[in-house]
Protein backbone atom coordinates (compact mmCIF):
# COMPACT_ATOMS: atom_id res chain seq x y z
CA UNK A 1 0.00 0.00 0.00
CA UNK A 2 3.05 2.44 0.59
CA UNK A 3 4.39 1.75 -2.87
CA UNK A 4 0.85 2.99 -4.52
CA UNK A 5 0.99 5.95 -2.16
CA UNK A 6 3.44 7.01 -4.46
CA UNK A 7 1.55 6.31 -7.36
CA UNK A 8 1.51 9.76 -9.23
CA UNK A 9 5.46 10.33 -8.36
CA UNK A 10 6.19 7.10 -10.13
CA UNK A 11 3.88 7.29 -13.02
CA UNK A 12 5.38 10.96 -13.39
CA UNK A 13 9.30 10.05 -12.83
CA UNK A 14 8.64 6.60 -15.79
CA UNK A 15 6.66 8.99 -18.25
CA UNK A 16 10.08 11.26 -17.94
CA UNK A 17 12.72 8.73 -17.93
CA UNK A 18 11.56 6.39 -20.84
CA UNK A 19 10.64 9.84 -22.96
CA UNK A 20 14.25 10.81 -22.06
CA UNK A 21 15.84 7.19 -22.86
CA UNK A 22 13.87 6.32 -25.89
CA UNK A 23 14.03 10.40 -27.21
CA UNK A 24 9.60 10.10 -27.42
CA UNK A 25 7.86 13.45 -28.25
CA UNK A 26 4.51 13.05 -26.77
CA UNK A 27 2.64 14.74 -30.00
CA UNK A 28 -0.13 12.59 -29.81
CA UNK A 29 -1.89 10.84 -26.62
CA UNK A 30 -4.61 8.41 -26.78
CA UNK A 31 -7.20 8.41 -23.86
CA UNK A 32 -9.84 5.21 -23.26
CA UNK A 33 -11.14 3.05 -20.47
CA UNK A 34 -11.69 -0.83 -20.11
CA UNK A 35 -12.82 -3.11 -17.63
CA UNK A 36 -11.87 -6.08 -15.26
CA UNK A 37 -14.31 -8.10 -13.46
CA UNK A 38 -14.07 -9.70 -9.58
CA UNK A 39 -14.76 -13.10 -9.21
CA UNK A 40 -16.84 -13.27 -5.75
CA UNK A 41 -19.60 -10.92 -4.43
CA UNK A 42 -17.95 -8.30 -2.96
CA UNK A 43 -21.05 -7.15 -1.77
CA UNK A 44 -19.57 -4.36 0.45
CA UNK A 45 -17.19 -2.47 -2.21
CA UNK A 46 -17.16 0.62 -3.12
CA UNK A 47 -14.90 0.13 -5.79
CA UNK A 48 -16.97 -2.66 -7.03
CA UNK A 49 -20.50 -2.19 -9.18
CA UNK A 50 -22.27 -3.71 -11.93
CA UNK A 51 -21.49 -1.93 -14.78
CA UNK A 52 -21.15 -2.82 -19.06
CA UNK A 53 -19.11 -5.47 -19.14
CA UNK A 54 -16.47 -5.57 -21.83
CA UNK A 55 -15.80 -8.84 -21.25
CA UNK A 56 -20.08 -9.64 -21.32
CA UNK A 57 -19.75 -10.97 -17.90
CA UNK A 58 -23.08 -9.04 -16.86
CA UNK A 59 -23.19 -11.48 -13.63
CA UNK A 60 -19.92 -9.86 -12.34
CA UNK A 61 -19.24 -6.69 -10.58
CA UNK A 62 -16.51 -4.48 -12.26
CA UNK A 63 -13.57 -2.43 -11.62
CA UNK A 64 -12.66 0.66 -14.62
CA UNK A 65 -9.41 0.99 -15.77
CA UNK A 66 -8.51 4.51 -17.56
CA UNK A 67 -5.45 5.22 -19.46
CA UNK A 68 -3.33 8.01 -20.79
CA UNK A 69 -0.98 6.55 -23.44
CA UNK A 70 1.57 7.54 -26.18
CA UNK A 71 1.70 6.15 -29.30
CA UNK A 72 4.98 3.49 -28.09
CA UNK A 73 2.60 2.64 -25.46
CA UNK A 74 4.12 4.12 -22.70
CA UNK A 75 1.76 4.87 -19.49
CA UNK A 76 1.49 8.68 -19.34
CA UNK A 77 -1.20 8.46 -16.21
CA UNK A 78 -3.67 5.90 -15.12
CA UNK A 79 -6.55 5.99 -12.44
CA UNK A 80 -8.93 3.49 -11.42
CA UNK A 81 -12.68 4.16 -10.70
CA UNK A 82 -16.03 2.02 -9.56
CA UNK A 83 -17.61 -0.31 -12.12
CA UNK A 84 -20.65 0.84 -12.68
CA UNK A 85 -18.89 4.65 -14.09
CA UNK A 86 -19.73 6.13 -17.50
CA UNK A 87 -16.82 6.70 -20.35
CA UNK A 88 -17.31 10.32 -20.67
CA UNK A 89 -17.18 11.19 -16.79
CA UNK A 90 -12.88 10.22 -16.68
CA UNK A 91 -11.61 13.03 -19.01
CA UNK A 92 -11.52 16.01 -16.80
CA UNK A 93 -9.13 14.66 -14.21
CA UNK A 94 -7.22 12.78 -16.89
CA UNK A 95 -6.41 15.96 -18.90
CA UNK A 96 -5.52 17.86 -15.69
CA UNK A 97 -2.82 15.08 -14.63
CA UNK A 98 -1.79 15.06 -18.36
CA UNK A 99 -0.39 18.53 -18.03
CA UNK A 100 1.54 17.58 -15.00
CA UNK A 101 3.53 14.52 -17.03
CA UNK A 102 4.13 15.26 -20.29
CA UNK A 103 5.62 18.94 -21.34
CA UNK A 104 3.90 21.69 -21.06
CA UNK A 105 5.25 23.73 -23.87
CA UNK A 106 3.83 21.03 -26.95
CA UNK A 107 0.20 20.59 -26.62
CA UNK A 108 -0.72 16.81 -27.50
CA UNK A 109 -2.77 15.58 -29.73
CA UNK A 110 -5.73 14.00 -27.83
CA UNK A 111 -7.45 10.71 -29.66
CA UNK A 112 -10.47 9.35 -28.41
CA UNK A 113 -12.57 7.14 -29.09
CA UNK A 114 -16.75 7.48 -29.38
CA UNK A 115 -17.26 6.13 -25.70
CA UNK A 116 -15.48 9.61 -24.56
CA UNK A 117 -15.80 12.01 -27.29
CA UNK A 118 -19.12 14.02 -25.45
CA UNK A 119 -20.19 17.28 -27.06
CA UNK A 120 -18.86 18.69 -23.43
CA UNK A 121 -15.54 16.51 -23.21
CA UNK A 122 -15.00 17.77 -26.40
CA UNK A 123 -15.22 21.33 -25.31
CA UNK A 124 -13.31 20.50 -22.45
CA UNK A 125 -10.12 19.50 -24.62
CA UNK A 126 -10.50 22.93 -26.46
CA UNK A 127 -10.91 25.19 -23.68
CA UNK A 128 -7.37 23.69 -21.95
CA UNK A 129 -5.53 24.58 -25.50
CA UNK A 130 -5.23 20.65 -26.51
CA UNK A 131 -6.61 19.37 -30.12
CA UNK A 132 -8.73 16.25 -30.16
CA UNK A 133 -9.62 13.53 -32.73
CA UNK A 134 -11.86 11.34 -32.45
CA UNK A 135 -15.17 9.00 -34.02
CA UNK A 136 -18.30 10.71 -33.67
CA UNK A 137 -20.72 9.45 -31.59
CA UNK A 138 -23.47 9.61 -34.46
CA UNK A 139 -23.50 9.49 -37.97
CA UNK A 140 -23.80 12.77 -39.68
CA UNK A 141 -27.22 13.20 -41.84
CA UNK A 142 -26.82 16.58 -43.75
CA UNK A 143 -23.47 16.45 -45.04
CA UNK A 144 -21.73 17.03 -48.22
CA UNK A 145 -18.41 16.34 -49.07
CA UNK A 146 -15.59 19.35 -49.62
CA UNK A 147 -14.83 20.81 -52.53
CA UNK A 148 -11.74 20.27 -54.39
CA UNK A 149 -10.48 17.09 -52.01
CA UNK A 150 -9.77 14.03 -53.50
CA UNK A 151 -11.84 10.26 -52.49
CA UNK A 152 -9.03 8.68 -51.59
CA UNK A 153 -9.21 4.98 -51.88
CA UNK A 154 -6.18 3.02 -48.79
CA UNK A 155 -4.95 -0.01 -48.02
CA UNK A 156 -4.83 -0.82 -44.32
CA UNK A 157 -2.31 -2.92 -42.31
CA UNK A 158 -4.80 -5.99 -42.81
CA UNK A 159 -5.11 -5.86 -46.58
CA UNK A 160 -8.56 -4.38 -46.59
CA UNK A 161 -9.30 -0.88 -48.71
CA UNK A 162 -11.01 1.62 -46.78
CA UNK A 163 -12.17 4.92 -48.91
CA UNK A 164 -11.84 7.83 -47.22
CA UNK A 165 -13.54 11.18 -47.94
CA UNK A 166 -13.25 14.80 -46.43
CA UNK A 167 -16.81 16.11 -45.73
CA UNK A 168 -18.51 19.15 -44.33
CA UNK A 169 -21.70 20.59 -42.35
CA UNK A 170 -23.20 23.34 -41.13
CA UNK A 171 -24.45 22.19 -38.02
CA UNK A 172 -20.10 22.36 -37.08
CA UNK A 173 -17.36 23.41 -38.11
CA UNK A 174 -15.20 20.83 -37.38
CA UNK A 175 -13.03 18.59 -40.11
CA UNK A 176 -15.46 15.43 -40.77
CA UNK A 177 -14.07 12.37 -42.75
CA UNK A 178 -16.67 9.87 -43.78
CA UNK A 179 -14.85 6.45 -43.82
CA UNK A 180 -16.38 3.65 -45.41
CA UNK A 181 -14.59 -0.05 -44.69
CA UNK A 182 -15.98 -2.75 -46.52
CA UNK A 183 -15.27 -5.36 -43.61
CA UNK A 184 -16.89 -2.95 -41.09
CA UNK A 185 -19.98 -3.01 -43.81
CA UNK A 186 -19.59 -7.02 -43.68
CA UNK A 187 -19.42 -7.04 -39.69
CA UNK A 188 -23.03 -4.65 -39.73
CA UNK A 189 -24.66 -6.78 -42.84
CA UNK A 190 -23.80 -10.06 -41.15
CA UNK A 191 -25.47 -8.75 -37.72
CA UNK A 192 -28.76 -7.23 -38.74
CA UNK A 193 -29.30 -10.07 -41.20
CA UNK A 194 -29.08 -12.16 -37.94
CA UNK A 195 -31.13 -9.93 -35.78
CA UNK A 196 -33.62 -9.65 -38.70
CA UNK A 197 -33.86 -13.57 -38.34
CA UNK A 198 -34.31 -13.80 -35.11
CA UNK A 199 -37.04 -10.69 -34.97
CA UNK A 200 -38.42 -12.77 -38.10
CA UNK A 201 -38.67 -15.89 -35.29
CA UNK A 202 -40.33 -13.98 -32.59
CA UNK A 203 -42.84 -12.62 -34.67
CA UNK A 204 -43.75 -15.94 -36.11
CA UNK A 205 -43.94 -17.11 -32.68
CA UNK A 206 -46.88 -14.56 -31.53
CA UNK A 207 -48.51 -15.52 -35.27
CA UNK A 208 -48.57 -19.13 -34.48
CA UNK A 209 -50.09 -18.39 -30.88
CA UNK A 210 -52.68 -16.33 -32.47
CA UNK A 211 -53.52 -19.07 -34.92
CA UNK A 212 -53.11 -22.66 -32.01
CA UNK A 213 -55.08 -23.54 -29.71
CA UNK A 214 -54.88 -22.62 -26.27
CA UNK A 215 -52.49 -19.88 -27.95
CA UNK A 216 -51.96 -16.22 -26.57
CA UNK A 217 -54.80 -14.60 -28.64
CA UNK A 218 -55.73 -11.60 -26.11
CA UNK A 219 -55.25 -8.61 -27.68
CA UNK A 220 -53.63 -6.64 -24.42
CA UNK A 221 -51.20 -10.14 -24.35
CA UNK A 222 -50.07 -10.44 -27.76
CA UNK A 223 -49.20 -6.59 -27.82
CA UNK A 224 -47.13 -7.66 -24.46
CA UNK A 225 -45.50 -9.79 -26.31
CA UNK A 226 -44.92 -7.62 -29.78
CA UNK A 227 -43.50 -4.77 -27.48
CA UNK A 228 -40.85 -7.48 -25.62
CA UNK A 229 -39.82 -8.61 -29.30
CA UNK A 230 -39.12 -4.72 -30.17
CA UNK A 231 -37.09 -3.94 -26.98
CA UNK A 232 -35.29 -7.31 -27.56
CA UNK A 233 -33.97 -5.95 -31.42
CA UNK A 234 -34.24 -2.57 -31.23
CA UNK A 235 -31.75 -2.01 -33.81
CA UNK A 236 -34.42 -4.30 -36.85
CA UNK A 237 -37.91 -3.73 -35.61
CA UNK A 238 -38.24 0.07 -37.30
CA UNK A 239 -37.43 -1.92 -40.69
CA UNK A 240 -41.01 -3.73 -40.10
CA UNK A 241 -44.63 -2.62 -40.44
CA UNK A 242 -46.54 -4.66 -38.43
CA UNK A 243 -50.51 -5.08 -38.59
CA UNK A 244 -52.49 -6.69 -35.68
CA UNK A 245 -56.21 -6.99 -36.44
CA UNK A 246 -58.05 -7.34 -33.46
CA UNK A 247 -62.26 -8.46 -33.09
CA UNK A 248 -63.37 -5.04 -31.39
CA UNK A 249 -66.09 -7.34 -29.12
CA UNK A 250 -64.09 -10.08 -27.96
CA UNK A 251 -61.17 -8.50 -27.69
CA UNK A 252 -59.16 -11.39 -29.31
CA UNK A 253 -56.58 -10.49 -32.09
CA UNK A 254 -57.97 -12.48 -35.48
CA UNK A 255 -54.58 -12.20 -37.12
CA UNK A 256 -50.77 -10.43 -37.05
CA UNK A 257 -49.30 -9.79 -40.52
CA UNK A 258 -46.09 -8.04 -41.58
CA UNK A 259 -43.23 -6.64 -43.86
CA UNK A 260 -39.85 -4.70 -44.57
CA UNK A 261 -40.10 -1.32 -45.17
CA UNK A 262 -37.96 -1.36 -48.10
CA UNK A 263 -37.28 2.40 -48.22
CA UNK A 264 -36.19 2.82 -45.06
CA UNK A 265 -34.47 -1.02 -45.15
CA UNK A 266 -32.10 -0.65 -48.31
CA UNK A 267 -31.33 3.36 -47.10
CA UNK A 268 -29.78 1.75 -43.81
CA UNK A 269 -27.98 -1.05 -45.99
CA UNK A 270 -26.15 2.45 -48.19
CA UNK A 271 -24.98 3.78 -44.58
CA UNK A 272 -23.53 -0.22 -43.34
CA UNK A 273 -20.18 0.30 -42.58
CA UNK A 274 -19.56 4.06 -42.71
CA UNK A 275 -18.27 6.12 -40.22
CA UNK A 276 -17.18 9.85 -39.20
CA UNK A 277 -13.67 10.92 -38.12
CA UNK A 278 -14.14 14.40 -36.51
CA UNK A 279 -11.45 16.44 -35.50
CA UNK A 280 -10.35 20.40 -34.42
CA UNK A 281 -6.80 20.13 -36.32
CA UNK A 282 -5.92 21.63 -39.40
CA UNK A 283 -6.07 19.02 -41.26
CA UNK A 284 -3.41 18.76 -44.52
CA UNK A 285 -5.12 15.62 -46.50
CA UNK A 286 -7.23 12.78 -45.41
CA UNK A 287 -4.39 9.91 -44.93
CA UNK A 288 -2.86 12.32 -42.56
CA UNK A 289 -5.69 11.91 -40.21
CA UNK A 290 -6.52 8.09 -41.13
CA UNK A 291 -3.15 7.11 -39.96
CA UNK A 292 -3.55 9.70 -36.68
CA UNK A 293 -6.83 8.39 -35.37
CA UNK A 294 -5.04 4.68 -36.01
CA UNK A 295 -2.58 4.76 -33.24
CA UNK A 296 -5.16 4.33 -31.30
CA UNK A 297 -4.50 0.62 -31.52
CA UNK A 298 -1.59 0.99 -29.44
CA UNK A 299 -3.74 1.62 -26.29
CA UNK A 300 -5.71 -1.80 -27.05
CA UNK A 301 -2.61 -3.48 -27.19
CA UNK A 302 -1.91 -1.73 -23.79
CA UNK A 303 -5.28 -3.11 -22.46
CA UNK A 304 -5.02 -6.51 -23.66
CA UNK A 305 -1.06 -7.24 -22.16
CA UNK A 306 -2.16 -5.80 -19.16
CA UNK A 307 -5.64 -8.11 -19.03
CA UNK A 308 -4.36 -11.40 -20.75
CA UNK A 309 -0.44 -11.68 -20.18
CA UNK A 310 -0.45 -9.73 -17.08
CA UNK A 311 -3.28 -11.16 -15.18
CA UNK A 312 -5.48 -8.23 -14.18
CA UNK A 313 -8.78 -10.24 -15.48
CA UNK A 314 -10.30 -11.56 -12.91
CA UNK A 315 -9.37 -10.16 -9.88
CA UNK A 316 -10.23 -12.19 -6.54
CA UNK A 317 -9.06 -9.68 -3.91
CA UNK A 318 -11.98 -9.26 -1.16
CA UNK A 319 -11.29 -5.44 -0.31
CA UNK A 320 -10.50 -2.34 -2.02
CA UNK A 321 -7.16 -1.40 -0.77
CA UNK A 322 -6.20 -4.79 -2.31
CA UNK A 323 -7.57 -4.74 -5.52
CA UNK A 324 -6.11 -0.86 -6.16
CA UNK A 325 -2.70 -2.53 -5.10
CA UNK A 326 -3.10 -5.13 -7.69
CA UNK A 327 -4.14 -2.79 -10.42
CA UNK A 328 -0.88 -0.93 -9.57
CA UNK A 329 1.38 -3.83 -9.27
CA UNK A 330 0.37 -5.08 -12.93
CA UNK A 331 0.55 -1.35 -14.34
CA UNK A 332 4.50 -1.50 -13.10
CA UNK A 333 5.03 -4.60 -14.64
CA UNK A 334 3.85 -3.35 -17.85
CA UNK A 335 6.71 -0.35 -17.93
CA UNK A 336 8.83 -3.07 -17.66
CA UNK A 337 6.91 -5.59 -20.65
CA UNK A 338 6.70 -1.87 -22.77
CA UNK A 339 10.15 -1.45 -22.60
CA UNK A 340 11.37 -4.58 -23.15
CA UNK A 341 9.03 -4.74 -26.29
CA UNK A 342 9.65 -1.04 -27.42
CA UNK A 343 13.38 -2.20 -28.03
CA UNK A 344 12.40 -5.23 -29.99
CA UNK A 345 9.82 -3.36 -31.94
CA UNK A 346 12.26 -1.03 -33.21
CA UNK A 347 14.02 -4.24 -34.67
CA UNK A 348 10.90 -5.46 -36.09
CA UNK A 349 9.93 -7.89 -33.68
CA UNK A 350 6.62 -7.32 -32.73
CA UNK A 351 5.94 -10.49 -30.80
CA UNK A 352 3.25 -9.96 -28.05
CA UNK A 353 4.79 -10.15 -24.43
CA UNK A 354 3.40 -14.43 -24.15
CA UNK A 355 4.87 -14.90 -26.99
CA UNK A 356 8.05 -13.11 -25.82
CA UNK A 357 8.21 -15.79 -22.47
CA UNK A 358 7.56 -18.65 -24.40
CA UNK A 359 10.66 -18.15 -26.87
CA UNK A 360 12.17 -17.20 -23.17
CA UNK A 361 11.64 -20.08 -21.54
CA UNK A 362 13.48 -22.24 -24.67
CA UNK A 363 16.69 -21.36 -22.10
CA UNK A 364 16.62 -23.80 -19.12
CA UNK A 365 18.22 -23.92 -15.94
CA UNK A 366 20.69 -26.93 -15.45
CA UNK A 367 21.95 -28.46 -12.25
CA UNK A 368 25.06 -31.11 -12.33
CA UNK A 369 25.94 -32.61 -8.98
CA UNK A 370 28.88 -34.86 -8.28
CA UNK A 371 31.23 -35.17 -5.90
CA UNK A 372 35.37 -33.58 -5.92
CA UNK A 373 38.69 -35.52 -4.95
CA UNK A 374 37.96 -34.46 -1.42
CA UNK A 375 34.97 -36.32 -1.63
CA UNK A 376 32.27 -33.17 -0.57
CA UNK A 377 29.12 -32.84 -2.81
CA UNK A 378 29.52 -30.08 -5.23
CA UNK A 379 26.77 -28.74 -7.19
CA UNK A 380 26.55 -26.17 -10.28
CA UNK A 381 23.59 -24.66 -11.95
CA UNK A 382 24.11 -23.17 -15.27
CA UNK A 383 21.94 -21.74 -18.48
CA UNK A 384 21.42 -23.98 -20.92
CA UNK A 385 22.27 -22.35 -24.83
CA UNK A 386 19.65 -20.07 -25.66
CA UNK A 387 18.02 -20.70 -29.55
CA UNK A 388 18.86 -18.48 -32.18
CA UNK A 389 15.17 -16.57 -31.52
CA UNK A 390 16.09 -15.84 -27.94
CA UNK A 391 19.71 -14.96 -28.95
CA UNK A 392 18.55 -12.47 -31.28
CA UNK A 393 16.33 -10.96 -28.46
CA UNK A 394 19.07 -10.87 -26.41
CA UNK A 395 21.28 -9.41 -28.66
CA UNK A 396 18.78 -6.56 -29.01
CA UNK A 397 18.38 -6.10 -25.31
CA UNK A 398 22.25 -6.53 -25.34
CA UNK A 399 21.49 -9.11 -22.71
CA UNK A 400 24.30 -12.00 -21.82
CA UNK A 401 23.56 -14.99 -22.89
CA UNK A 402 24.35 -16.75 -19.48
CA UNK A 403 21.90 -15.27 -17.25
CA UNK A 404 23.89 -16.91 -14.09
CA UNK A 405 26.25 -19.75 -13.04
CA UNK A 406 26.53 -20.69 -9.34
CA UNK A 407 28.93 -23.05 -7.84
CA UNK A 408 27.25 -24.57 -4.85
CA UNK A 409 28.72 -26.89 -1.76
Amino acid sequence: MSLYSLKDELEKHLSKRTNELFDIDDKIILNDLTNTYFEGEKRNSKLAKFGRSKEKRRDARLVVLALVVNIEGFIKYSSIHQGNIADCDTLSTMIDKLASHTCKEKKAVIVLDAGIATEENLKLITDKGYKYLCVSRSKLKDYKAVQDRLTVLMETKSKQFVRLKAVSTEKNTDYYLEVKSPAKEMKETGMRNQFEQRFEEALQSIHKGVHSKGGVRKAEKVHQRLGRAKERYPSVQQYYIIDVSVDEKTKVVTEITWKKDEARHSGKSDNAGIYFLRTNLNVADEVSVWNIYNTIREIENTFRTLKTDLDLRPIYHKNDDATMVHLHLGILAYWLVNTVRHQLKSKNINSCWSEIVRIGNTQKVVTTTGKNSLDQLVSTRKCSEPNENLKGIFDILKTNYQLFCLYLK
